[in-house]
């Protein structure tokens, strides 16, 4: 797009020239701005269990975003600082892990993965998308966790009412949920603004459908077939689950 602008220097082009240079040169300034803007969003996971996050980061859209340089995760091994054998998560090491983690990245926001936190919704992710703030995530366990590490974090976060034995599969959630809203992932720019749970956090999309129109007697609604955007566009309306 920008090739040729200087083969020659600045004095040989006319004043037409330099000022088409120089629009050309503000608009590489701009891109390259919103590219520092969005590039590695850093996503630090503290566990006990960091090679669960292998397959994870490595996959999918999390690899992508990766790849693309828009998010650089890594996973803090509790056990390098002296986590005891104890079931429950002592204060001392989590600490550590997380002024450790701060080290990397000081403005990153401490979400701590715990029954008592609120209760993750689509709207949050969205909103922590569009910070785009650096995380750092601690994964609690099941035998729970010195209550005096919640005040070094920032919000208390729960993805259900059930029990896991760990905070890592929480925090895969999180991150996925997340990262797939940030700018460049999906690749399309309204890709994820035609989803479940997008207007309220209640809401899931209509159902899909793909060829054959019929398959072993089941046949595609009539409507998605006939080509009338309007009428696709109730009908996906109407049949969405509220």
């Amino acid at each position: 797009m920008y090739e040729g602008v200087l083969l020659f220097p600045l004095s040989e082009y006319n004043i037409y020239e330099k000022a088409q240079i120089s629009y050309i040169l503000y608009q590489i300034l701009i891109e390259v701005s919103i590219w520092y803007i969005i590039y590695e969003v850093k996503i630090q996971i503290i566990t006990l269990f960091p090679e669960m996050f292998d397959g994870v980061f490595g996959s999918s859209m999390l690899w992508k975003a990766s790849k693309d340089n828009i998010v650089e995760y890594s996973a803090i091994n509790l056990r390098d600082f002296g986590i005891g054998p104890r079931m429950l998560l002592m204060i001392e090491p989590l600490s550590k892990a997380v002024l450790f983690a701060k080290q990397q990245d000081d403005s990153a926001k401490v979400l701590l993965m715990t029954p008592r936190g609120h209760i993750w919704k689509q709207s949050k992710a969205k909103s922590y998308a569009d910070r785009g703030e650096g995380l750092i995530i601690i994964c609690g366990r099941y035998e729970g966790y010195d209550e005096r590490i919640v005040g070094l974090v920032d919000e208390q976060i729960c993805v259900g009412n059930y029990v896991l034995t760990g905070g890592e599969i929480p925090a895969m959630i999180v991150t996925d949920s997340i990262v797939r809203l940030l700018p460049g992932v999906l690749g399309g720019k309204t890709s994820a603004e035609i989803e479940s749970f997008v207007e309220d956090d209640q809401t899931v999309e209509a159902p899909q459908y793909s060829r054959p129109a019929e398959y072993n007697g089941q046949i595609v609604p009539e409507v998605l077939l006939s080509g009338n955007h309007a009428e696709i566009a109730k009908w996906r309306q109407l049949n969405a689950q509220r």
